[in-house]
Formats: C-alpha cells, structure tokens, sequence
C-alpha cells in the first residue's frame, strides 16, 4: 500500500518533535516565565541572573537567525504569559457572555508580544558570537522594547526596569535614574547587568567545574565582573545623591481626598445599586474633606481638591448632563475648591468618552479631559479585527495630555487608568503641571499582580516628570506618591474610605522629562555600536 506522501507528494510531512527539541522549547518558555518573578509585586531581581544568561548562551549557540529568533520568542512567550496572567480576570466577570474569550487575553497578548523578543534575538546574530553579541541583544531588546507603544493603541506594559521599583526606600534609591534616563534606559541597564555580570558568573561555575562551554575569557571575566560591581555602586550613589540634593520648588500641592468606594466590578456593570453607590461616595467624600479641614488650619492658602476613580460615578442621565447631581457632589464637598470626578459621558457626535469632570465649587463644569489612550482589545478594537469584542467597536479616544489652570489651585494634568503606563507621554511638554492626578479602577483585574505591576508605572512617572502624583482607584491601591516616586500615603486593596494627602511642591524638571525617550534611544544606538567597534589588538 502506499504511503500517504506518495499519494499526495505535495502533501507536508509532519514530523514528531525529538525528545531533544521538546526539552529545549520547554526550557526556554520556563527561562521567560521564570524572569516574570523579577517583575512587580515579587521583584526577585537575581532570577535574571540565571535566565537571561541561559537565554544570551543559546543565542551564542544559534548557526542562525531562524533559531535565534525562535530562541527570543519562546522566551518572551513565557515571560508575558506568566506575567499577565491576571488578564483573565477581566472576562471571568462577564464570563457567561465571554467564555470562549478566557484563554485568550494572557495567551493571545503573549502571542502578540512574543515577536517582539524574537527580533532582537535574531538581529544579535549580526553580531560576532560572545560578549558582543549579547551586548548587541541587549540595546536591541530595549529597541524593540520601546517599540511596543505601536502596537495597536500601544502596550508598553511591564518594561523590565520596573522590576527595579522595590517597594520601600531601597526602591526610591533605585529608580533615581529614571529621571535622566526613563525605565526605558533602566531596561536597558538591567538587561546589560544580567547578560554581563550573569554570564561571568556562570563562566566561572563551569570554569571550576571543568564542564560545559564559556564565553568570556579569565581576563574578560574579571573585568566584567568589576565594572558589573561598579556599575551597582554608581548607580546606589548616584540615586542616593539624588534623594538628598534635589529640593523641590515653588508653592505646596493641594490637599487631596483621594475616595476610594470599593465598588464591585460586577455591580458597575450589572448597574447595580446605582444610588447606594453615590450615597457611599458623597458621604465618603464629605468625611474627606472635613479631614481635609482640619490640616487646612495650618495651611490656609492651600486648596483642597477630591478625587473620584475612573468612571465612578454611577447615575445616569449621565454627569454632564444632570447639573442637579454636580450640584449635590458639591454641596456633600463643601469647602472643597474642585472635585476632579471620572464618569463616561458623550461627545458631539454621540460617541462615549471615558473622562474626568472637573467640577467647580457651584457644580458647573470647569474642565474636561479625556482619555486619549485606549485599552487594546478592552476600550479599543482596531477596525480590522472581524471578531466583535468591543461593544460598538469601543470609545472614542482624547487628544492627549493637558494641563488644567483651574481657580484657586495648582495646574494639574490629568491621567485615566491604563495612560499611566506610557513613559514621556503623561504632561503636556508645552505647559508642564504642577502635579498629576491619576483615576483608575483596577477592580477588573482582583487582588492579582496587574494592580501592583501598575502601580509600578504611576510611580516611575513621578520619577520621571518629577511631579507629585495622587492617585484614586476603585478598589485599591490609592496613593500618593512625591517627586521622587517616594510614597506619601496609601490606602490599600478592598477598602471603603478616603485618604487624605497633602502633596508636596514639584520638582525642577529632570532631564527625562526634558527630552524623553530620545535619551535611552540614544544610549541604545550606543551600546549597539560598541558591539561592532573594532578590538584594538596589543602589539
């Protein structure tokens, strides 16, 4: 009888993986997500001393671009899969409409992602194998790292450099450089120290134990070893000085009432209890304020401004069309100079906007703003994706940051939620604020690593722009965090209360937030061409 290929010769062969090949896929995925560890909230920084190491020497094994780049995706596969892995959450809300959609948010967004740690992978092949190539993998990683802000509305969530952002005062120290170099030069930096330093120290390892192959000679070792080691001090010293040397300027923030009602995710979508809801958040707000009061005694030339999360209030008609419902926030808020509230509402043309009121002492509508990035797949669905995930194809976006000169207080920009995360895209560069206010509503993730790995991001902005940052979620985390991403105060996951904050003066403007993302793009080209710099043989 003949076989099948016989029959149809232009049939393909599909052949069973070896055992080998199955080892080495699976080893690589493990590689990815255990560097998912190093991200917030576990921060186990030393995990990339191994993974990435692991990865860089199978690199330097590749014979060519093909593997190399399978290498890179397997790895980022496993990385974004681990460290998204609460994207699921979302739909386990609604998952009597959207069952079949569960495996797709952290699979298909790693899938998505996976490209984008191939390509490096395959570029480092340019170069010659050992040191140079891996320094090659590094500047492009951060390269293509970086480019991840293109891809549909953008999804730079979780650059490597936020694993530096440790809770605490070790992660203030740490995450100083932000400020001249963004997290994208931090991702940078990182990945340089785990390829370098971790592949010195495995080197060393098999040296001793006469096994397995190295890559860098005794004398490169050594070296590496010591700049890795200077590079660590520096970089302490250099964030330390910062915390001590750089003094904020101008006048004192507002006082923030950061209210925070605990809404259930599930009733905000169901409608639910509508006008329990407002009562909750009126009454909560009142209590704030009056808080709020009592520090104003000793300082009465500061305004007092109160924070509602994103798409927190929950009425309809909607806040911009009731005046009556602005009204009464306001009266509940009484001495209160702005309350900055996050509600949908419409635009000209009918399309819901996901946006923040700013509401006057008398409840009429001082400002509003917009929010100008969309969440891919959530809030925005690209018009040529056949699939209808998005209701009516999703909101219509804002144009982008702007800073609000309201009566009486500060200038403020406002941020909605997912907007945070953009690194240099979160002030209006023209008109530079005074201080951040950030709505969100993390509910949709639950107690998981996705609200602490965005927490991550609001305070690295702080860092970078230099500016305090309030902050008023749903459920959790509200915070407030200084100049210097120091925190201020905070008020935890699943409670029901307000928290009251008075922020600080900003800080001179870093060198980040003067020239953006340039900087670490331009530190790449650098390290990139360090890779192809002839060897200047000794005689």
């Amino acid at each position: 009888m003949n076989s099948p290929s016989r029959v149809f010769p232009g049939r393909l062969r599909l052949r069973k993986p070896s055992r080998a090949s199955l080892r080495h896929t699976l080893s690589l995925l493990g590689l990815g997500a255990l560097s998912a560890l190093a991200l917030p909230p576990v921060h186990a920084l030393p995990v990339l001393l191994i993974t990435f190491p692991l990865l860089g020497a199978v690199l330097n094994r590749s014979k060519n671009s093909k593997s190399a780049a399978w290498a890179g995706a397997l790895f980022g596969f496993g990385l974004y899969a681990a460290s998204l892995y609460w994207l699921v959450n979302a739909v386990m809300i609604r998952a009597e409409d959207f069952w079949w959609f569960v495996p797709f948010p952290s699979l298909g967004c790693a899938l998505i992602l996976a490209p984008m740690t191939a390509a490096p992978a395959a570029l480092s092949m340019l170069a010659k194998s050992g040191p140079r190539r891996l320094i090659l993998f590094a500047a492009s990683w951060t390269v293509f790292d970086m480019g991840r802000v293109f891809l549909f509305s953008g999804f730079p969530w979780n650059p490597l450099g936020s694993a530096l952002a440790v809770p605490g005062r070790i992660g203030d120290v740490l995450i100083q450089p932000a400020a001249w170099m963004g997290v994208d030069g931090m991702t940078l930096c990182l990945v340089l120290l785990a390829l370098l330093a971790g592949t010195a120290l495995q080197d060393y390892w098999h040296r001793a134990r006469k096994t397995g192959t190295v890559c860098f000679s005794p004398t490169q070792q050594r070296i590496t070893l010591g700049l890795s080691a200077a590079m660590i001090l520096g970089w302490s010293a250099a964030g330390y000085s910062r915390l001590h040397m750089v003094t904020p300027t101008g006048e004192a923030g507002p006082i923030t009432v950061l209210v925070q009602g605990n809404v259930p995710e599930n009733e905000k979508v169901a409608h639910q209890s509508a006008r329990e809801v407002f009562e909750r958040y009126l009454t909560l707000t009142a209590q704030g304020v009056e808080r709020a009061h009592t520090l104003q005694t000793s300082a009465p030339n500061r305004a007092i401004v109160f924070l509602w999360p994103e798409t927190a209030y929950p009425g309809y008609p909607l806040l911009q069309d009731s005046p009556r419902a602005r009204q009464i926030i306001m009266g509940w808020a009484e001495g209160a100079q702005a309350g900055l509230i996050g509600a949908l509402r419409h635009d000209e043309n009918g399309r819901y906007r996901n946006s923040v009121l700013a509401l006057a002492p008398d409840g009429q509508v001082a400002a509003i703003y917009d929010k100008a990035r969309l969440v891919p797949f959530g809030e925005y669905q690209p018009s040529y994706i056949p699939l209808q995930i998005v209701p009516q194809g999703g909101l219509a976006a804002g144009p982008g940051p702007h800073t609000w000169h309201l009566a009486d207080i500060p200038s403020v920009g406002a941020l909605i939620c997912y907007e945070v995360i953009f690194s240099g895209s979160v002030v209006d560069e023209k008109d530079r604020p005074r201080w951040l206010a950030n709505v969100t509503n993390d509910a949709w993730f639950g107690n998981s690593a996705g609200p602490r790995q965005h927490l991550s991001s609001v305070r690295l902005r702080a860092v970078e722009e230099g500016l305090p940052i309030a902050r008023a979620a749903n459920t959790g985390i509200s915070i407030a965090y200084d100049g210097f991403g120091h925190e201020l105060a905070r008020l935890g996951w699943d409670k029901t209360d307000s928290l009251v904050v008075p922020l600080p003066a900003p800080l001179p403007a870093p060198l980040f937030s003067l020239y953006g993302r340039v900087i670490a793009l331009a530190l790449c080209c650098l390290v990139m061409i360090s890779a192809f710099s002839p060897v200047r043989k000794r005689v």
